[in-house]
């Protein structure tokens, strides 16, 4: 398939008014399909089809939940965003990125964060670890960004205040909050597999989110 086939058959996809929807929701956030249903008001039967159209047409990827084995997450081709142009929109007052433990994925998005934005972030856990994992603190050096030595892990309760825009990048925090979270990244744990370049590559997956999202963020 040459590259004109693919861009004709996404724009081919994407000229159901459902179907464009949907991809506006994925281009903030992973869902799963009975969470699109949700928002959409719309019945299951019509949103397997739906999706099974942007499957064929490799705009979005489906990821198994790594909390909950029977749910999928589905969510946008990193390169799909080349050919589309989402609205923006106001930023918030402060960014707050959550994952289980506070220790790995939650911590490199607040530092990535504070690299490219100047909204305010932080970031909070569900269930905190005692510490950052080091793995996150070397994976963050290596790409030139410092996670405090003294930044411990914090519960999302003593974190969270009104305004915040939360976003959670862990499977098992957002299933969790039970949707009470602003948007969802279903980003991989790089702590399951513990080498560098699991870590590495959890950063690159959370820089281009966050440059992605970030770009979108325009003044009132």
């Amino acid at each position: 398939m040459t590259d004109l086939e693919r861009r004709a058959g996404i724009f081919a996809a994407l000229a159901d008014q459902t179907r464009l929807r949907i991809v506006d929701l994925l281009t903030l956030g992973d869902l799963s399909s009975s969470e699109i249903g949700t928002t959409l008001d719309l019945r299951s039967n019509l949103i397997a089809h739906h999706l099974g159209v942007l499957e064929s047409a490799q705009i979005i990827t489906r990821a198994r939940s790594e909390f909950d084995r029977r749910r999928s997450y589905i969510g946008l081709r990193p390169e799909v965003f080349d050919t589309l142009a989402p609205p923006s929109f106001t930023p918030p007052r402060r960014v707050l990125f959550v994952c289980t433990a506070n220790s790995a994925r939650s911590q490199l998005a607040e530092v990535i964060w504070r690299d490219v934005s100047p909204v305010a972030v932080a970031s909070a856990g569900t269930r905190p670890a005692e510490a950052v994992n080091p793995e996150a603190t070397a994976a963050a050096a290596r790409h030139g960004l410092a996670i405090d030595s003294d930044h411990h892990p914090r519960h999302l309760d003593d974190v969270r205040t009104d305004g915040d825009l939360v976003i959670t990048v862990c499977d098992d925090a957002h299933e969790r909050l039970r949707d009470s979270d602003d948007l969802h990244w279903s980003v991989r744990d790089p702590a399951r597999i513990g080498t560098a370049a699991a870590f590495d590559a959890t950063f690159d997956a959370l820089v281009h989110r966050i440059r992605t999202f970030s770009s979108r963020l325009v003044a009132a």
